[in-house]
């Protein structure tokens, strides 16, 4: 079993090597079984020569701009049977690996595992709001899946998928650009696999999106967006501010 990781990057050289020295450290002795992909998406800035910096670091260039073309582009570079979709803003917390190697050796029909954003840059009283905003979606996955056999949830840059089911469901849906990317993808793996959201897989990224556009207003626009694909099958917000700082979303 590889565990590919795939991280679209663009205008990110003031996080990305926090986020891959992170997937070193854990894959450190598992070079064969591991493997990382930078996927440059366009970059105007030091994307591209933060990521060449890393031996094991292989770099794909998707010139078209876009979630999508990138997570897809790595996609197809990958080798793995697993495909881990980090964020370039983000971090590994301690034994994710571990877990994600664990759950899909003891399931052989999980399609999907996903969870939670940790905003470790928020203050305490928003990273409160964060956690409650997470139990009302669980709950709302929770009833989705279980009840109303709907669909089902993954958090976008926190999400790992088996090749043969996104194989099967050819792919990323390159139509969609950011809001409602990550439940497009948890909607149709769940039509030929079990897709997993777990409190118990978590992942530390910017909160830089929440303090630029405010939490309610995210929580609010992720909720929209989470129901109207989910039922509509297309999202509600066609379109997305860039939130990078300075030339470093």
């Amino acid at each position: 079993m590889v565990l590919s990781f795939v991280i679209p990057a663009f205008n990110e050289e003031r996080y990305l090597a926090d986020c891959i020295e992170s997937i070193l450290k854990q894959t450190e002795g598992r070079e064969e079984i591991t493997e990382i992909i930078v996927v440059n998406n366009a970059s105007s800035d030091g994307t591209r020569e933060v990521a060449l910096r890393y031996p094991r670091v292989r770099l794909v260039d998707e010139p078209r701009k876009g979630l999508t073309f990138a997570r897809q582009a790595g996609f197809l570079a990958s080798r793995g049977t697993l495909i881990a979709n980090v964020d370039a803003d983000s971090r590994l917390t301690p034994g994710w690996v571990d877990r994600v190697l664990r759950a899909f050796e003891a399931n052989p029909k999980l399609a999907a595992l996903s969870g939670p954003l940790v905003y470790c840059d928020l203050a305490r009283s928003e990273r409160l709001l964060v956690r409650l905003f997470y139990f009302v979606a669980w709950m709302t996955y929770a009833i989705n899946r279980y009840i109303l056999r709907v669909g089902s949830m993954v958090q976008g840059g926190n999400f790992v998928v088996s090749r043969p089911a996104l194989e099967s469901i050819g792919g990323f849906n390159l139509g969609i650009s950011f809001y409602g990317e990550d439940t497009d993808i948890a909607r149709r793996l769940n039509e030929v696999g079990e897709v997993l959201f777990t409190l118990d897989l978590k992942m530390l990224s910017s909160g830089r999106r929440l303090r630029h556009e405010g939490i309610l207003t995210m929580a609010a626009r992720y909720s929209v967006n989470y129901l109207w694909t989910t039922f509509l099958k297309r999202p509600y917000t066609r379109e997305h501010t860039d939130v990078r700082e300075s030339s470093g979303a």
